[in-house]
Order: structure tokens, then sequence, then C-alpha cells
């Protein structure tokens, strides 16, 4: 459909929208914030997208979760997903994996194909295991760091992940990584809040029949308004990657 990136390119002009459509990104997890992230993606005009994402969509997840309405609950989240992003641009490659990114199955992964990868899980083992692996690979990193008990839009941040400040999920990994004697092989920037509240609310009773998710250790609070701009932050960082690529080319 001819129309839908004049905006954009208008913008920021050809050559960039036409990198954009020829960009392979995968993002791992797409919940708060990596579904925000691929509907970024989308409509700045990545043109290859592999979203990866084992969980079905929770009633819970409708108060942040770009796909997660009343109508979609039980579905796949990732199908859901794939259906809304080709909605958006019927001419993108959309891959959609029903599957948990971990050290058993991550060759099968194949991040050196990608130019991009966006990482947006939470488990702290898949999530060190991804960035280590990552950074070993050829395509380019960004990461998410914790988005849950934040408020603030204004404290949203992005900074090397060593420079991460105030957040416990970053705090977790540097530590993780020190006692495990790994470390990334490269640098990559991530999104990061130093907010960090309490929750008010009570906790939930978890049963077989709770719309909770159970493989959690801990449910914490989190809101939309900063999920989405986690991940709209992160598809920004990709753009402006590309743009500086090109940039960089033509000194």
């Amino acid at each position: 459909m001819d129309g839908i990136f004049q905006r954009g390119e208008r913008l920021l002009g050809k050559e960039i929208m036409n990198r954009l459509a020829s960009t392979r990104v995968i993002v791992f997890g797409v919940g708060g914030v990596g579904s925000w992230c691929a509907e970024g993606l989308v409509r700045l005009g990545i043109g290859e997208l592999t979203i990866v994402d084992s969980d079905c969509v929770s009633v819970t997840n409708i108060n942040r979760q770009l796909m997660a309405t009343t109508h979609t609950v039980g579905q796949p989240k990732v199908d859901v997903l794939r259906e809304r992003l080709l909605a958006i641009n019927p001419n993108a490659e959309i891959t959609a994996i029903q599957d948990v990114y971990c050290a058993e199955n991550a060759e099968s992964f194949r991040l050196g194909d990608y130019d991009y990868v966006i990482d947006a899980i939470d488990s702290l083992k898949d999530k060190a295991h991804l960035i280590l692996e990552a950074s070993k690979s050829g395509a380019k990193l960004f990461a998410s760091m914790g988005a849950a008990l934040k408020l603030d839009p204004t404290k949203v941040r992005v900074a090397e992940f060593w420079d991460v400040k105030g957040c416990p999920l970053g705090a977790a990994l540097r530590k993780k990584f020190k006692k495990d004697k790994t470390y990334p092989k490269r640098k990559f920037k991530c999104v990061y809040s130093e907010e960090l509240l309490e929750n008010k609310g009570e906790a939930p009773e978890v049963d077989g029949n709770s719309t909770w998710d159970v493989k959690k250790a801990q449910i914490n609070g989190s809101l939309v308004h900063i999920t989405a701009i986690f991940g709209f932050t992160l598809s920004g960082l990709v753009v402006q990657d590309v743009e500086n690529a090109i940039k960089n080319k033509d000194k």
C-alpha cells in the first residue's frame, strides 16, 4: 500500500527508509515492553521482524500489553501480535515463534542472521544468557531493564549496560556476570528507570484458577505508559543506529 511510510521518509529520507526495509530484527519477549517495541519497529519501516514468546494472552496482560484485549485472552501472544503487525504493513515479513529463549535452544534462533537483537525478557537466567550470546553474534543488541514498579515517565533513561543505575534487574545481571566470570563481549545500550516504587495493592492469591502468571517468582505492578515508553524507546534506538550507520558511511 503506497503512502504508509510517507511521513517517515519525509523526515529520514529514502536511503534510510530503504535500509530499514531490509533490516532484520528479532524481539525476545512480546509482553509489556516487547509488544510496543515490535509495533514501533513495523511502523518505522522494519521489513523483517521475528517475535518470540511462549505465553498466551492473560486477562492480567490487558492493562499494558499491546495485543491483549478481552477478545484475545487465551490466544498465543505472538500469533495475535503478528496479525496486528501485518495489518499495519502487509508487505512486512513477520515470523512468530511461540517458544521461550533458553540455553538449551539458543542456537536454534541463529542470532547472527539478524542485524538487531532486542532483549525484552524478564527471566534473569535466560536474559543473561541471551545478552552473552547476542554480544558474541554479529547483531547489535538493545535491552530492556525492569519496567515494573515505575510511575514517572520522565525518569526513563538510556545508558550503556554497565552505567545503568538504580535498577534491581540491572544490578542482578551485573552480579550474575561477575559471579559466573562471564561477561558480554561488546557494550550495549539499555532502557531503564532509576525509579523504584513499592506495590500498594494486595498480592494475588495464586491457585489453579488464577489469572496471574504463576511462573514468575514475584508479581509486581506495572503500567502501560511506562512499558510502552520502554518499548518505543527500544525501537527508536534501532532507527537511530541505522541512521548513524549511514551517516558514518558517508563521512
